[in-house]
């Protein structure tokens, strides 16, 4: 997949998941707009990057924040093709009986109004372009139940359904959007939730979390028309038919 001249905004962009989306992309020839809270952790990854990567400090929870975070990614690289809605936070972990009502709004403010927030800053952009893509990191817990992680849940199923909306809503406009549910990946989030010892989820082995960089390169593939029968869904990197699609092993 060749990304030159195209230009990929990454929430979340600090480790894990996010960090190797935006390796994945600069190797494809993007620009690589890196946003996160931790300063200092993306502008190391911008400078490892190279010129094609600009660091971002942004709190999502904030639009003021991601509206500028968005608006100096056109300026400085003057455009926006590529939105990819990946920050996402599972601490604290709490039955909702005991969950403390502040910290379980924060997770909304990360996991769902920061994938709005997203949405809402790079939509005008993209339809004065004429299209874009839009891509929501999901889970499994969008669509099931997990016990302590009522926020995240609720959050990751509030997402799902925005991905669904924009697709809805500005497919005639060019822009493309789906969701990629990963699985368990090998991140410091799952070091958190074995940490918690609650929930089925926390007894895996750490061996049966995929690598960061399949779902960063599952993102590099939903970028290609190759993936354009998928648009308006919810891609499952379980699926090996998708695994094999876009290319992992």
């Amino acid at each position: 997949m060749d990304m030159q001249g195209k230009t990929v905004l990454i929430t979340g962009a600090s480790r894990g998941i996010g960090a190797e989306t935006g390796r994945v992309f600069a190797a494809a020839g993007a620009n690589v707009a890196l946003v996160a809270r931790s300063g200092q952790a993306i502008s190391a990854l911008a400078a490892e990057i190279g010129e094609r990567a600009l660091a971002l400090p942004c709190d999502v929870g904030d639009y003021a924040q991601v509206e500028r975070a968005v608006a100096t990614c056109v300026s400085h690289f003057g455009s926006l093709d590529v939105l990819i809605g990946n920050a996402g936070a599972i601490e604290p972990i709490a039955h909702i009986a005991r969950a403390d009502p502040a910290a379980w709004g924060q997770v909304i403010d990360i996991n769902l109004k920061g994938v709005f927030y997203g949405m809402r800053a790079a939509l005008p952009v993209m339809r004065a372009a004429g299209g874009g893509t839009i891509l929501t990191i999901s889970s499994g817990a969008a669509h099931n139940p997990v016990e302590a992680w009522s926020h995240y849940c609720a959050s990751k199923a509030g997402a799902a359904m925005l991905t669904d909306c924009v697709h809805l809503e500005e497919a005639h406009h060019g822009i493309r959007a789906m969701g990629l549910s990963p699985g368990t990946v090998a991140t410091q989030m799952q070091r958190e939730i074995k940490a918690s010892g609650i929930n089925p989820v926390s007894q895996l082995d750490w061996e049966a979390h995929i690598p960061a960089d399949w779902p960063a390169r599952a993102l590099l593939w939903m970028c290609s028309s190759d993936a354009d029968e998928f648009l308006g869904t919810e891609i499952s990197l379980r699926d090996e038919g998708i695994r094999k699609r876009a290319g992992l092993t």
